[in-house]
Protein backbone atom coordinates (compact mmCIF):
# COMPACT_ATOMS: atom_id res chain seq x y z
CA UNK A 1 0.00 0.00 0.00
CA UNK A 2 1.50 3.42 -0.46
CA UNK A 3 1.79 5.93 2.31
CA UNK A 4 -0.96 9.23 2.06
CA UNK A 5 -0.26 13.38 3.73
CA UNK A 6 -3.29 14.52 6.87
CA UNK A 7 -5.04 16.77 4.45
CA UNK A 8 -7.29 18.26 7.88
CA UNK A 9 -4.29 19.86 9.18
CA UNK A 10 -5.56 23.41 7.33
CA UNK A 11 -9.31 23.52 8.61
CA UNK A 12 -7.40 23.38 12.31
CA UNK A 13 -5.17 26.32 11.62
CA UNK A 14 -8.34 28.87 10.90
CA UNK A 15 -10.22 27.51 13.38
CA UNK A 16 -7.65 28.59 16.04
CA UNK A 17 -6.99 31.50 14.45
CA UNK A 18 -10.39 33.19 14.38
CA UNK A 19 -10.88 31.71 17.97
CA UNK A 20 -8.24 34.07 19.37
CA UNK A 21 -9.55 36.80 16.99
CA UNK A 22 -12.77 36.47 19.20
CA UNK A 23 -11.20 36.60 22.15
CA UNK A 24 -10.01 39.74 21.97
CA UNK A 25 -12.58 41.23 21.17
CA UNK A 26 -14.46 39.73 23.95
CA UNK A 27 -11.80 41.20 26.27
CA UNK A 28 -12.05 44.41 25.16
CA UNK A 29 -16.02 44.21 25.01
CA UNK A 30 -15.37 43.56 29.26
CA UNK A 31 -13.34 46.24 29.49
CA UNK A 32 -15.85 48.56 28.36
CA UNK A 33 -18.04 47.04 30.26
CA UNK A 34 -16.19 47.43 33.55
CA UNK A 35 -15.34 50.64 32.76
CA UNK A 36 -18.76 51.74 31.75
CA UNK A 37 -19.64 50.52 35.33
CA UNK A 38 -17.20 52.17 37.08
CA UNK A 39 -18.10 55.36 35.69
CA UNK A 40 -21.84 55.01 36.28
CA UNK A 41 -20.71 53.76 39.89
CA UNK A 42 -19.22 57.45 40.68
CA UNK A 43 -21.83 59.19 39.33
CA UNK A 44 -24.43 57.68 41.80
CA UNK A 45 -22.33 57.90 44.76
CA UNK A 46 -21.21 61.56 43.70
CA UNK A 47 -22.06 63.54 46.84
CA UNK A 48 -21.95 68.03 47.29
CA UNK A 49 -18.64 68.88 48.49
CA UNK A 50 -18.79 70.62 52.03
CA UNK A 51 -19.54 74.45 51.42
CA UNK A 52 -21.42 74.30 48.55
CA UNK A 53 -25.00 74.92 48.76
CA UNK A 54 -27.11 71.37 49.12
CA UNK A 55 -30.67 73.20 48.55
CA UNK A 56 -31.80 76.32 46.39
CA UNK A 57 -30.06 79.32 46.98
CA UNK A 58 -32.77 81.53 46.55
CA UNK A 59 -36.30 82.08 44.87
CA UNK A 60 -34.77 82.20 41.84
CA UNK A 61 -33.72 78.92 41.31
CA UNK A 62 -35.47 76.97 38.68
CA UNK A 63 -36.90 73.66 40.21
CA UNK A 64 -36.16 70.23 39.35
CA UNK A 65 -33.17 70.26 37.48
CA UNK A 66 -33.83 72.76 34.85
CA UNK A 67 -30.64 73.49 33.30
CA UNK A 68 -31.37 76.60 31.55
CA UNK A 69 -32.27 80.15 32.43
CA UNK A 70 -35.22 82.19 31.10
CA UNK A 71 -34.76 85.55 30.26
CA UNK A 72 -36.89 86.84 32.87
CA UNK A 73 -35.90 85.08 35.87
CA UNK A 74 -32.32 85.89 35.05
CA UNK A 75 -30.76 88.34 38.37
CA UNK A 76 -32.08 92.25 38.13
CA UNK A 77 -34.74 90.90 35.16
CA UNK A 78 -37.45 90.11 37.71
CA UNK A 79 -39.52 92.31 40.20
CA UNK A 80 -38.24 91.82 43.58
CA UNK A 81 -40.47 90.50 46.22
CA UNK A 82 -40.83 93.15 49.10
CA UNK A 83 -39.00 91.50 52.53
CA UNK A 84 -41.23 91.70 55.21
CA UNK A 85 -38.36 91.99 57.20
CA UNK A 86 -37.93 95.51 56.26
CA UNK A 87 -39.82 98.34 57.62
CA UNK A 88 -40.18 101.75 56.05
CA UNK A 89 -41.63 104.38 58.52
CA UNK A 90 -44.47 106.29 57.38
CA UNK A 91 -42.56 109.58 59.04
CA UNK A 92 -39.17 110.61 57.47
CA UNK A 93 -38.87 113.42 59.44
CA UNK A 94 -36.22 111.70 61.49
CA UNK A 95 -34.74 110.60 58.68
CA UNK A 96 -31.47 112.08 57.60
CA UNK A 97 -31.59 114.07 54.48
CA UNK A 98 -28.23 114.89 52.22
CA UNK A 99 -27.19 118.41 52.19
CA UNK A 100 -29.23 120.63 49.30
CA UNK A 101 -26.63 122.54 47.21
CA UNK A 102 -26.78 126.29 48.75
CA UNK A 103 -28.51 128.45 46.77
CA UNK A 104 -27.87 131.57 45.18
CA UNK A 105 -28.46 134.63 47.17
CA UNK A 106 -31.51 136.60 45.36
CA UNK A 107 -30.79 139.44 43.70
CA UNK A 108 -32.24 143.27 45.33
CA UNK A 109 -34.61 145.57 43.50
CA UNK A 110 -33.41 148.87 43.36
CA UNK A 111 -35.77 151.57 44.60
CA UNK A 112 -37.27 153.56 41.70
CA UNK A 113 -35.40 157.20 41.29
CA UNK A 114 -38.79 158.84 41.48
CA UNK A 115 -39.27 157.21 44.58
CA UNK A 116 -36.12 158.37 46.30
CA UNK A 117 -36.16 162.27 45.19
CA UNK A 118 -39.31 162.22 47.64
CA UNK A 119 -38.41 160.47 50.53
CA UNK A 120 -34.54 161.65 50.09
CA UNK A 121 -36.23 165.82 49.80
CA UNK A 122 -37.99 164.92 52.74
CA UNK A 123 -34.86 163.89 54.73
CA UNK A 124 -32.95 166.77 53.36
CA UNK A 125 -35.81 169.02 54.63
CA UNK A 126 -35.47 168.02 58.08
CA UNK A 127 -31.74 168.14 58.47
CA UNK A 128 -30.71 171.12 56.45
CA UNK A 129 -33.84 173.33 57.02
CA UNK A 130 -31.99 175.99 59.89
CA UNK A 131 -30.67 178.02 57.07
CA UNK A 132 -34.27 178.66 55.70
CA UNK A 133 -35.96 179.21 58.88
CA UNK A 134 -33.25 181.90 59.81
CA UNK A 135 -33.27 183.47 56.54
CA UNK A 136 -37.27 183.83 56.83
CA UNK A 137 -37.10 185.17 60.22
CA UNK A 138 -34.85 187.54 59.43
CA UNK A 139 -36.48 188.90 56.69
CA UNK A 140 -39.85 188.86 57.89
CA UNK A 141 -38.81 191.22 60.83
CA UNK A 142 -40.96 194.57 61.62
CA UNK A 143 -37.52 196.68 60.58
CA UNK A 144 -34.98 195.37 58.16
CA UNK A 145 -31.52 197.60 58.76
CA UNK A 146 -28.56 197.30 58.72
CA UNK A 147 -28.16 194.99 61.26
CA UNK A 148 -30.20 192.59 60.05
CA UNK A 149 -28.99 192.40 56.56
CA UNK A 150 -25.71 191.85 58.23
CA UNK A 151 -26.86 188.96 59.98
CA UNK A 152 -28.57 187.64 57.02
CA UNK A 153 -25.02 187.69 55.12
CA UNK A 154 -23.87 185.99 58.08
CA UNK A 155 -25.95 183.17 58.06
CA UNK A 156 -25.36 182.66 54.21
CA UNK A 157 -21.52 182.45 54.75
CA UNK A 158 -21.74 180.15 57.45
CA UNK A 159 -24.00 177.75 55.28
CA UNK A 160 -20.53 177.62 53.28
CA UNK A 161 -22.69 179.55 50.37
CA UNK A 162 -19.07 181.69 49.45
CA UNK A 163 -18.56 185.15 49.58
CA UNK A 164 -19.83 186.35 45.64
CA UNK A 165 -22.96 184.10 45.84
CA UNK A 166 -23.37 185.98 49.33
CA UNK A 167 -22.59 189.20 48.33
CA UNK A 168 -24.77 188.35 44.84
CA UNK A 169 -28.25 187.05 47.05
CA UNK A 170 -28.21 189.99 49.46
CA UNK A 171 -28.30 192.53 47.21
CA UNK A 172 -31.19 191.29 45.13
CA UNK A 173 -33.02 190.67 48.05
CA UNK A 174 -32.57 194.07 49.35
CA UNK A 175 -33.78 195.23 46.23
CA UNK A 176 -37.19 193.41 45.93
CA UNK A 177 -37.44 193.94 49.64
CA UNK A 178 -37.50 197.75 49.35
CA UNK A 179 -39.58 197.55 46.21
CA UNK A 180 -42.03 195.72 47.27
CA UNK A 181 -42.46 196.99 51.03
CA UNK A 182 -43.79 194.17 51.87
CA UNK A 183 -42.90 191.63 55.19
CA UNK A 184 -45.48 189.22 54.80
CA UNK A 185 -44.07 185.77 55.57
CA UNK A 186 -45.59 184.30 52.63
CA UNK A 187 -44.38 187.12 49.92
CA UNK A 188 -40.68 187.10 51.74
CA UNK A 189 -40.50 183.19 51.35
CA UNK A 190 -41.13 183.40 47.69
CA UNK A 191 -38.52 185.82 47.13
CA UNK A 192 -35.77 183.88 49.39
CA UNK A 193 -37.05 181.01 47.12
CA UNK A 194 -36.54 182.42 43.70
CA UNK A 195 -33.12 184.12 44.55
CA UNK A 196 -31.98 180.91 45.62
CA UNK A 197 -32.81 178.65 42.76
CA UNK A 198 -31.03 181.15 40.20
CA UNK A 199 -28.10 180.67 42.68
CA UNK A 200 -28.26 176.91 42.67
CA UNK A 201 -29.28 177.63 38.65
CA UNK A 202 -31.58 174.78 37.11
CA UNK A 203 -30.37 175.54 33.81
CA UNK A 204 -27.65 173.00 33.89
CA UNK A 205 -27.43 170.19 32.53
CA UNK A 206 -27.35 167.87 35.04
CA UNK A 207 -28.13 164.63 33.16
CA UNK A 208 -25.37 161.82 33.46
CA UNK A 209 -23.60 160.41 29.98
CA UNK A 210 -24.93 156.74 30.51
CA UNK A 211 -26.40 155.68 27.42
CA UNK A 212 -24.90 153.02 25.13
CA UNK A 213 -23.08 154.08 21.85
CA UNK A 214 -23.60 152.92 18.61
CA UNK A 215 -21.01 150.10 19.23
CA UNK A 216 -19.39 150.80 22.64
CA UNK A 217 -20.73 151.34 26.02
CA UNK A 218 -20.48 154.58 28.27
CA UNK A 219 -17.70 154.79 30.29
CA UNK A 220 -18.05 156.70 34.02
CA UNK A 221 -15.09 157.00 35.94
CA UNK A 222 -15.48 158.15 39.61
CA UNK A 223 -12.63 160.10 41.56
CA UNK A 224 -12.07 161.93 44.82
CA UNK A 225 -9.66 162.28 48.25
CA UNK A 226 -9.72 159.58 50.60
CA UNK A 227 -12.62 158.64 52.58
CA UNK A 228 -15.19 160.73 50.58
CA UNK A 229 -17.11 157.09 49.93
CA UNK A 230 -16.02 156.62 46.29
CA UNK A 231 -16.68 153.02 45.87
CA UNK A 232 -19.99 152.87 47.94
CA UNK A 233 -20.84 156.16 45.03
CA UNK A 234 -19.52 153.73 42.52
CA UNK A 235 -22.01 150.72 43.93
CA UNK A 236 -25.29 153.09 44.93
CA UNK A 237 -24.88 154.29 41.40
CA UNK A 238 -25.10 150.83 39.65
CA UNK A 239 -28.54 150.79 41.81
CA UNK A 240 -29.70 154.03 39.86
CA UNK A 241 -29.07 152.29 36.40
CA UNK A 242 -29.63 149.03 37.10
CA UNK A 243 -33.19 150.42 38.15
CA UNK A 244 -33.21 152.23 34.71
CA UNK A 245 -32.96 148.64 32.89
CA UNK A 246 -29.35 149.22 32.02
CA UNK A 247 -26.79 147.05 31.93
CA UNK A 248 -23.72 147.84 33.75
CA UNK A 249 -20.31 146.22 34.42
CA UNK A 250 -18.59 147.42 37.22
CA UNK A 251 -14.14 148.09 37.22
CA UNK A 252 -12.57 147.68 40.50
CA UNK A 253 -9.40 150.35 39.77
CA UNK A 254 -9.34 151.20 43.18
CA UNK A 255 -6.36 148.05 43.84
CA UNK A 256 -4.21 150.18 46.98
CA UNK A 257 -7.16 150.49 49.70
CA UNK A 258 -7.46 146.71 51.02
CA UNK A 259 -10.77 145.08 50.17
CA UNK A 260 -11.97 147.94 47.88
CA UNK A 261 -12.64 145.41 45.26
CA UNK A 262 -14.00 143.15 47.24
CA UNK A 263 -16.32 145.96 48.56
CA UNK A 264 -17.43 146.57 45.17
CA UNK A 265 -17.84 143.09 44.07
CA UNK A 266 -20.16 143.14 46.95
CA UNK A 267 -22.25 145.87 46.12
CA UNK A 268 -22.57 144.45 42.38
CA UNK A 269 -23.81 140.80 43.55
CA UNK A 270 -26.60 142.63 45.53
CA UNK A 271 -28.20 143.42 41.86
CA UNK A 272 -26.30 141.27 39.53
CA UNK A 273 -23.67 143.46 38.18
CA UNK A 274 -20.39 141.74 37.05
CA UNK A 275 -17.14 143.47 38.15
CA UNK A 276 -13.42 143.33 37.21
CA UNK A 277 -10.89 142.85 39.36
CA UNK A 278 -7.46 141.96 39.79
CA UNK A 279 -5.99 138.93 41.88
CA UNK A 280 -3.10 140.76 42.45
CA UNK A 281 -2.84 143.65 45.67
CA UNK A 282 -0.96 146.88 44.28
CA UNK A 283 -1.66 145.98 40.05
CA UNK A 284 -1.53 148.51 38.16
CA UNK A 285 -5.18 150.86 38.38
CA UNK A 286 -4.59 151.62 34.98
CA UNK A 287 -4.57 148.24 33.07
CA UNK A 288 -7.36 147.23 35.34
CA UNK A 289 -9.86 150.09 33.79
CA UNK A 290 -8.77 149.12 30.59
CA UNK A 291 -9.37 145.51 30.60
CA UNK A 292 -12.87 146.18 32.27
CA UNK A 293 -13.49 148.59 29.53
CA UNK A 294 -12.56 145.85 27.34
CA UNK A 295 -15.06 142.99 28.63
CA UNK A 296 -17.78 145.42 28.59
CA UNK A 297 -17.24 146.17 25.09
CA UNK A 298 -17.17 142.48 24.52
CA UNK A 299 -20.01 142.21 26.54
CA UNK A 300 -22.07 144.87 24.85
CA UNK A 301 -22.77 146.83 28.23
CA UNK A 302 -24.52 149.68 28.38
CA UNK A 303 -22.71 151.24 30.65
CA UNK A 304 -19.07 150.75 32.66
CA UNK A 305 -18.15 152.11 36.07
CA UNK A 306 -14.52 152.93 36.87
CA UNK A 307 -14.01 152.70 40.79
CA UNK A 308 -10.40 155.08 41.55
CA UNK A 309 -8.07 155.27 44.63
CA UNK A 310 -8.39 158.08 47.04
CA UNK A 311 -5.92 160.47 45.99
CA UNK A 312 -4.50 163.26 48.12
CA UNK A 313 -4.68 166.76 45.96
CA UNK A 314 -1.67 167.90 47.08
CA UNK A 315 0.67 164.65 45.88
CA UNK A 316 1.24 165.17 42.12
CA UNK A 317 2.29 161.65 41.37
CA UNK A 318 -0.47 160.23 42.60
CA UNK A 319 -2.88 163.06 40.82
CA UNK A 320 -0.44 162.32 37.60
CA UNK A 321 -1.39 158.14 37.74
CA UNK A 322 -5.01 159.48 37.63
CA UNK A 323 -4.61 160.95 34.17
CA UNK A 324 -2.70 157.89 33.11
CA UNK A 325 -5.69 155.95 34.13
CA UNK A 326 -8.22 157.88 32.01
CA UNK A 327 -5.80 157.83 28.91
CA UNK A 328 -5.24 154.56 28.79
CA UNK A 329 -8.89 154.35 29.33
CA UNK A 330 -8.97 156.35 25.99
CA UNK A 331 -7.52 154.06 23.57
CA UNK A 332 -10.41 152.18 23.76
CA UNK A 333 -13.26 154.14 24.46
CA UNK A 334 -14.28 157.69 25.30
CA UNK A 335 -14.63 158.24 29.23
CA UNK A 336 -17.94 159.71 28.79
CA UNK A 337 -18.17 161.23 32.48
CA UNK A 338 -15.54 161.79 35.41
CA UNK A 339 -17.54 162.17 38.64
CA UNK A 340 -15.63 164.09 41.62
CA UNK A 341 -16.99 162.74 44.31
CA UNK A 342 -17.05 165.42 47.55
CA UNK A 343 -17.68 165.10 50.70
CA UNK A 344 -20.64 167.72 51.73
CA UNK A 345 -19.49 167.93 55.68
CA UNK A 346 -15.80 169.66 54.33
CA UNK A 347 -17.67 172.63 52.83
CA UNK A 348 -14.89 175.08 51.39
CA UNK A 349 -12.17 172.65 51.61
CA UNK A 350 -13.98 170.66 49.52
CA UNK A 351 -13.40 173.45 47.00
CA UNK A 352 -9.30 173.08 47.20
CA UNK A 353 -10.01 169.47 45.88
CA UNK A 354 -11.91 169.65 43.36
CA UNK A 355 -10.22 172.62 41.41
CA UNK A 356 -6.91 169.86 41.75
CA UNK A 357 -8.94 167.72 40.49
CA UNK A 358 -10.41 169.36 37.67
CA UNK A 359 -6.84 170.43 36.05
CA UNK A 360 -6.41 166.60 35.86
CA UNK A 361 -9.09 164.99 34.78
CA UNK A 362 -11.63 167.55 33.59
CA UNK A 363 -14.39 166.97 35.52
CA UNK A 364 -17.96 166.94 34.44
CA UNK A 365 -20.35 166.15 37.96
CA UNK A 366 -20.01 166.50 41.38
CA UNK A 367 -21.83 163.79 43.82
CA UNK A 368 -22.44 165.56 46.97
CA UNK A 369 -22.29 162.84 49.65
CA UNK A 370 -23.58 163.32 53.49
CA UNK A 371 -25.38 165.94 52.58
CA UNK A 372 -28.12 165.08 55.12
CA UNK A 373 -25.87 164.81 58.34
CA UNK A 374 -23.68 168.93 58.90
CA UNK A 375 -23.30 169.92 56.07
CA UNK A 376 -24.55 173.56 55.36
CA UNK A 377 -26.02 173.15 51.70
CA UNK A 378 -24.54 176.38 50.85
CA UNK A 379 -21.47 174.35 49.36
CA UNK A 380 -23.95 173.17 46.43
CA UNK A 381 -23.64 176.54 44.65
CA UNK A 382 -19.77 177.13 45.70
CA UNK A 383 -18.90 173.95 43.92
CA UNK A 384 -21.07 174.75 40.61
CA UNK A 385 -19.77 178.32 40.93
CA UNK A 386 -16.13 177.78 40.92
CA UNK A 387 -16.27 175.17 38.66
CA UNK A 388 -18.67 175.72 36.60
CA UNK A 389 -19.98 171.88 36.89
CA UNK A 390 -22.90 170.84 37.62
CA UNK A 391 -23.82 168.55 40.98
CA UNK A 392 -25.69 165.63 39.71
CA UNK A 393 -25.99 163.38 42.39
CA UNK A 394 -26.71 163.59 46.32
CA UNK A 395 -26.13 161.02 48.99
CA UNK A 396 -28.24 161.56 51.89
CA UNK A 397 -27.48 158.54 54.23
CA UNK A 398 -26.13 154.95 54.48
CA UNK A 399 -28.97 152.99 53.10
CA UNK A 400 -28.24 151.75 49.30
CA UNK A 401 -30.59 153.37 47.56
CA UNK A 402 -29.87 157.11 49.49
CA UNK A 403 -28.39 158.00 46.21
CA UNK A 404 -30.61 160.32 44.05
CA UNK A 405 -30.11 162.80 41.04
CA UNK A 406 -30.13 166.63 42.02
CA UNK A 407 -33.22 168.52 41.39
CA UNK A 408 -32.12 172.50 42.28
CA UNK A 409 -35.82 173.42 42.78
CA UNK A 410 -36.52 170.18 45.15
CA UNK A 411 -33.32 171.43 47.17
CA UNK A 412 -34.23 174.84 47.23
CA UNK A 413 -37.83 173.77 48.70
CA UNK A 414 -36.19 171.62 51.07
CA UNK A 415 -34.10 174.14 52.56
CA UNK A 416 -36.87 176.60 53.02
CA UNK A 417 -39.25 174.23 54.22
Amino acid sequence: MGTYGCPAAAPYDMLESVNETLSIVIYVVIGLAVVGSLAALLVRTRRTPKGMYPTKRDADDLPGGSGSTSVLDRPGTAEPEADSRLTVPDDLRDLEEAPAEPEAPALETPEPVQGRLARLRARLAKSNNALGKALLALLSSDKIDEDVWDEIEETLLLADLGTEPTTELVDALRERVRISGSRDPQEVHAMLREELIKLVDPSMDRSLAVDRHADKPAVVMVVGVNGVGKTTTVGKLARVLVAEDKDVLLGAADTFRAAAAEQLATWGQRVGVPTVRSDVDGADPASVAFEAVKAGIDGEVDTVLIDTAGRLQNKVGLMDELGKVKRVIEKQAEVDEVLLVLDATTGQNGLTQAKVFAEVVNITGIVLTKLDGTAKGGIVVAIQRTLGVPVKLVGLGEGPDDLAPFDAEGFVDALLS
